[in-house]
């Protein structure tokens, strides 16, 4: 093998790759014309015979096997859409030709093939090959076949290899996709208008996060990459534009787990004359479609637990929610008595709580959160911790808040917007003394959010979606690493020489 860090170049697949070039065989030509795909092939030929096809083929792939029985050669070849057997005899290509691919193409390789199609003794429907060109010499090994990459660190970092081995690693970034165009189809037909807003900001927010910081060298200016795209998605509906999404990719300099990455992936959507019960609806006519149209179900296995996104899903407050799974009436409580609770459970964050609704927050996700498996509306949240959340109608030291959880985990997160200038500002300022004391996950000033606000911005609806543990959700998979296609990673430690070298 190569010595090279980070390079698999397998030294006898180098030494073949360039025997061909001196000899002055195109290795890596600039084009191929292909006629169908694997699966179109299946499609086209359900009925086919033993005898060859009148009409001519032309796929191209990757080669996965390659049996040989003398002049006879049997292979499998995969592309975007499937596999197909090939059927290569020294008769049909001809001794100079069989000789080549005998000798110079190997499993792993990118070939473009021609011939027509027959089904074998055995019933499989096959390519009876008449022409093979090497496309694509590959120089590094693939896994051994039945297991593919079986470190799943492995997996990750060279997501490639295990795209290209894995076919339970292609289904689910097959559905990712259907979901996110699927995702879009909705909310178009829906009146809803895409945009895109800026990644890198002056000022952060839409949550509470601690963000990842770059500079500017032209602007001599420290930059943020964003946390959400809530503050500017705002703006567009100040600006007159009412019904308004971008599928986001957000950055949190957070810890790592099953369920966090630093970059993930949201929709955010804004709808103009909408409140928060508006909101909780969208979301789960939304989400219960596209899971019905991707997978064909409601229902969902995650964690050997069947999940029914069958509507409708159940709602409470966050107090009610409390009260059900503790026993606790929040309000019956002083913040001593409280804090003695806190102190009896060991939850994690009392000691920065000071008030009811700081003590309700944590008791709601000490008592209630992981208990949430099907899908569930947590709604009326506390005004602490709800910054840019419009205070609720009714319910004094409340907002109009919601949160769905699913398996545990916080799917969607959506408001009454604030929409009050005075207030907006009034509450950035508390975020803004709590983060001069410390707190890296407050939220800064946006005093041109401020400003947007003063020229009036509509009573509105709004919620985020995650889309990674939309994903995670749909295909079964209990770690956000495998349904992101290259998560961030532990650097990986490099041998002490190399790092001399360097």
């Amino acid at each position: 093998m190569n010595e090279t860090p980070g390079l698999n170049f397998d030294e006898q697949k180098v030494q073949k790759l360039r025997e061909l070039q001196e000899n002055g065989v195109t290795v890596y030509p600039w084009k191929y014309e292909r006629t169908d795909l694997a699966s179109q092939i299946h499609e086209k030929f359900p009925d086919i015979g033993h005898e060859k096809s009148e009409e001519a083929v032309s796929v191209a792939g990757r080669l996965y096997t390659k049996r040989s029985h003398g002049k006879t050669v049997f292979a499998d070849l995969g592309d975007g859409s499937g596999r197909i057997q090939l059927y290569i005899r020294k008769n049909d290509l001809g001794e100079e030709a069989f000789t080549f691919f005998s000798k110079n193409i190997d499993i792993g390789d990118i070939v473009g093939v021609r011939g027509h199609i027959f089904r074998t003794k055995v019933g499989e429907v096959s390519i009876w090959v008449d022409e093979i060109t090497l496309l694509s010499k590959a120089i590094c090994p693939l896994p051994e076949k039945y297991h593919g990459l079986t470190k799943v660190e492995t997996r990750y970092r060279q997501r490639y290899v295990d795209l290209i081995t894995n076919e339970e690693a292609r289904a689910i970034f097959h559905l990712r996709s259907r979901m996110t165009g699927r995702l879009r189809a909705y909310l178009n037909d829906r009146g809803y208008m895409e945009f895109e807003t800026p990644t890198i900001q002056p000022i952060y927010g839409g949550a509470n996060a601690r963000p990842f910081t770059t500079y500017h060298n032209y602007l001599e200016q420290k930059l943020y990459l964003r946390i959400a795209p809530e503050l500017y998605l705002k703006r567009l509906i100040v600006g007159g534009f009412e019904k308004v999404f971008e599928i986001a990719k957000n950055f949190r300099n957070e810890d790592i787990d099953t369920h966090h990455n630093p970059e993930f992936t949201m929709v955010e959507m804004y709808e103009a004359y909408a409140d928060y019960h508006d909101m909780m609806k969208l979301t789960e006519d939304l989400i219960s479609t596209i899971i019905r149209e991707t997978t064909g179900s409601t229902e969902v296995t995650f964690d050997d637990q069947a999940i029914s996104f069958e509507t409708p899903w159940k709602r409470i407050s966050m107090e009610d929610a409390v009260r059900e799974a503790a026993g606790i009436e929040i309000h019956a409580h002083s913040v001593d008595e409280l804090r003695t609770i806190a102190e009896e459970h060991a939850i994690d964050g009392r000691e920065k709580a000071t008030t009811q609704g700081e003590y309700l927050a944590l008791f709601f996700e000490h008592f209630v959160e992981d208990t949430l498996i099907q899908p569930t509306f947590i709604y009326d949240f506390p005004i602490e911790n709800s910054p840019l959340a419009k205070k609720h109608r009714t319910k004094p030291g409340f907002t109009e808040r919601f949160e769905l959880f699913v398996a545990g985990m916080e799917l969607a997160n959506g408001f009454s917007e604030l929409n009050d200038p005075l207030d907006q500002k009034e509450r950035f300022e508390e975020q803004d003394a709590k983060r001069q004391k410390g707190d890296l996950e407050a939220q800064m000033i946006d005093y041109d959010f401020i400003n947007a606000l003063g020229y009036g911005m509509p009573p509105t609806g709004g919620v985020g979606i995650g889309i990674d543990r939309l994903v995670m959700l749909a295909t079964g998979q209990n770690s956000i690493k495998e349904v992101i296609l290259f998560p961030s990673m532990k650097p990986q430690k490099q041998k002490e020489d190399d790092i001399e070298e360097a």
